[in-house]
């Protein structure tokens, strides 16, 4: 944590330098599909409607099948994604 030592903010933390719980949250993005608690469950239905949208325009109609868990499908939407560089 940074104290700000210049100006009126003398010895005041300022807002950036404040803990931030969403900032540090966002590091559960990068967390492995595996991983996941709720990998096991099944895919959500906007899981299922990106993956099938992915999978018609990188004409891998493959890549979607129904029953997919959370973790099965974002690794089919990721690979997707790399194959039409998005």
């Amino acid at each position: 944590m940074i104290i700000s030592h210049c100006g009126d903010h003398q010895g005041r933390l300022s807002m950036v330098d404040r803990h931030n719980p969403k900032i540090e949250a966002s590091a559960n993005v990068e967390k492995d599909p595996e991983d996941w608690v709720s990998g096991d469950d099944p895919m959500t239905p906007a899981q299922a409607s990106y993956l099938k949208t992915l999978a018609e325009q990188a004409d891998e109609p493959d890549a979607y099948a129904d029953g997919l868990s959370k973790s099965e499908a974002s690794k089919r939407i990721d690979a997707l994604r790399e194959k039409l560089g998005l």
